[in-house]
């Protein structure tokens, strides 16, 4: 049975060719390296390796103009990683975009479309 009072959420992907530039898990991502200044650090709020980390960040950079996340390479301080500017906008407007999106009210129509009987 769907409970209609949850309603569509959409899940927006960006894709460059067939590369996910930018979805929910990488904007994610970006999110908890802003939060913890660390690659590995948000790989593992997200229980994800940090190999997986790694890989989605190097594809999040190759996919626009600059890089979102900068790294330092460790040393007696630690390495690090934060989002520079061009990702801090990245990720505002992929969140912006998705709420638009989510207030669509084609979006309101469809909700009001869903079956919300049991299945026999």
């Amino acid at each position: 049975m769907l409970d209609k009072n949850l309603g569509l959420v959409p899940r927006l992907r960006l894709k460059t060719g067939d590369i996910i530039a930018l979805g929910p898990g990488k904007a994610q991502l970006l999110e908890l390296i802003r939060e913890h200044h660390s690659i590995s650090a948000a790989a593992r709020a997200m229980k994800m390796s940090y190999r997986r980390a790694w890989l989605l960040v190097n594809t999040m950079n190759s996919c626009f103009r600059q890089p979102l996340v900068l790294t330092a390479t460790g040393g007696s301080q630690g390495g690090g990683a934060e989002l520079s500017a061009e990702g801090l906008k990245v990720l505002a407007l992929y969140r912006e975009y998705e709420k638009a999106v989510s207030e669509r009210p084609e979006l309101k129509e469809l909700t009001a479309l869903l079956n919300t009987t049991p299945e026999t």
